[in-house]
């Protein structure tokens, strides 16, 4: 089966840190770029960050910048997110996906998406 499966979320005081998971499976996840993308209560999703298929770029939201990590491990399948300096805004459902790019997009693939995992932040 085709499918992403998110971890790691839970309650964290601001300042924390906290490190996402995604674990890949049914499809050759290096040949995807990989993204996570949020939606905090009664908000639309934000793109958070984007990594590149083979794990060496990386894009981030200004609010991530400086704060949180995006990497990947290709040998394991997995997606990952290190977050630190937590704040009561980064409170939302985390969701991992795959981002595929034109040529994929043109072939017919469309974006794998996970269920989520949720991060609150607070005291």
């Amino acid at each position: 089966e085709v499918q992403l499966v998110e971890s790691g979320g839970g309650l964290v005081r601001p300042g924390g840190s906290l490190t996402l998971s995604c674990v890949a499976s049914g499809f050759t996840f290096g040949s995807y770029d990989m993204k996570w993308v949020r939606q905090g209560p009664g908000k639309g999703p934000e793109w958070v960050s984007r990594i590149n298929s083979g794990g060496g770029t990386s894009l981030y939201q200004d609010s991530a910048k400086g704060r949180f990590t995006i990497t990947r491990d290709n040998a394991k399948n997995t997606l990952y997110l290190q977050m630190n300096s937590l704040k009561p805004e980064d409170t939302a459902v985390y969701y991992c996906a795959t981002d595929p790019i034109v040529p994929q997009i043109r072939s017919g693939k469309v974006e794998l998406w996970g269920q989520g995992t949720l991060v609150t932040v607070s005291s």
